[in-house]
């Protein structure tokens, strides 16, 4: 193992993409404990058996493998905020989040896209992890798209969707982002400058999408969320379709490109035309306290307001 290189491995580990779940249980006095988890799978229909790793070092970890019920939570592409909070080590996980106890006391997260209460089966040690192993006494499943987890990022279907209805006929896409962590927005290497440019899925001759966007931010060690569509607009007379989203970066040193202050950008090494653009309206907006979507071509078109679309907090 000392020749495996642990950030690559997680990186190539990401390369598999999963749901997010928040896995939940009480203690013996009744408090709700919960974690996130995206290593959830089925194991057998008969018995129903289904598996979720959680860290040996985390704290809840006795109290999970203790449990005589836990419940699985998998959330919907809307619940980014849920997953944050559990993945968080605040000690009140729950404040301010919805849930009820299952019928066998599990706590169940309101309006997730399905549920599943186990009775403890097994668990198994594995390494610096173990394997909590439910037989399911109940569940439930519900409409919606799932949020994901791809290369680091959150990724979410809806998203998709809106960029394959904003492409339409065009020719080229690109996908980009403005991924803000702290104050500070990450620029990524540009190539073809020699300087600095916001990260973007595409190039010519090729179409651009989410997940060849994820896979670049893990290619770079950029660990981040996407959650709103930013711009859409077309270049070269309708031949090139870009969109682009803004999102939270976690603030890790990236392995490639750096994050800059917003008040302070190096505009000297931003050469690239539609990142300046993106990076002025970006400052502007979020100086203002409210984002809009910007929908046009490069050189007129109309904002548009986002439904509870303000100023973004970081998420973990």
């Amino acid at each position: 193992m000392s020749e495996i290189d642990p950030r690559k491995l997680r990186n190539a580990f990401g390369c598999y993409p999963t749901g997010v779940t928040v896995v939940t249980t009480r203690e013996a006095d009744g408090t709700p404990r919960g974690f996130t988890a995206n290593s959830f799978t089925s194991v057998s229909l008969d018995p129903p058996l289904v598996l979720v790793c959680i860290a040996s070092s985390a704290a809840s970890r006795p109290v999970f493998a203790e449990a005589e019920h836990f419940a699985v939570n998998v959330l919907g592409d809307s619940q980014r905020t849920v997953s944050a909070r559990f993945a968080s080590p605040s000690p009140d996980k729950f404040s301010g989040i919805d849930w009820q106890p299952g019928r066998h006391g599990a706590p169940i997260v309101v309006g997730v896209l399905a549920w599943f209460e186990c009775a403890r089966h097994d668990t198994v040690a594995a390494g610096d992890h173990e394997l909590l192993i439910g037989r399911v006494v109940d569940f439930h499943a519900g409409e919606g798209n799932p949020l994901g987890y791809l290369r680091g990022a959150y990724v979410s279907h809806s998203l998709e969707h809106m960029a394959v209805e904003a492409a339409g006929a065009a020719q080229e896409l690109r996908i980009g982002a403005v991924i803000e962590a702290d104050g500070q927005v990450y620029l990524a290497p540009d190539p073809a400058r020699g300087g600095l440019r916001l990260p973007v899925s595409g190039a010519a001759g090729q179409r651009g999408s989410l997940a060849g966007l994820s896979g670049l931010l893990g290619e770079l060690g950029v660990v981040a969320s996407l959650t709103f569509l930013f711009a859409v607009f077309e270049e070269g007379g309708g031949e090139i379709q870009s969109i682009y989203y803004r999102g939270t970066g976690s603030g890790e040193p990236p392995l490639r490109g750096q994050y800059a202050p917003l008040d302070a950008l190096p505009w000297e090494r931003i050469q690239d035309p539609v990142s300046r653009t993106m990076l002025e309206r970006y400052a502007a907006e979020r100086a203002a306290g409210r984002f809009g979507i910007y929908m046009g071509d490069e050189e007129s078109g109309e904002m548009r307001a986002v439904p509870g679309g303000g100023v973004q907090g970081t998420v973990p």
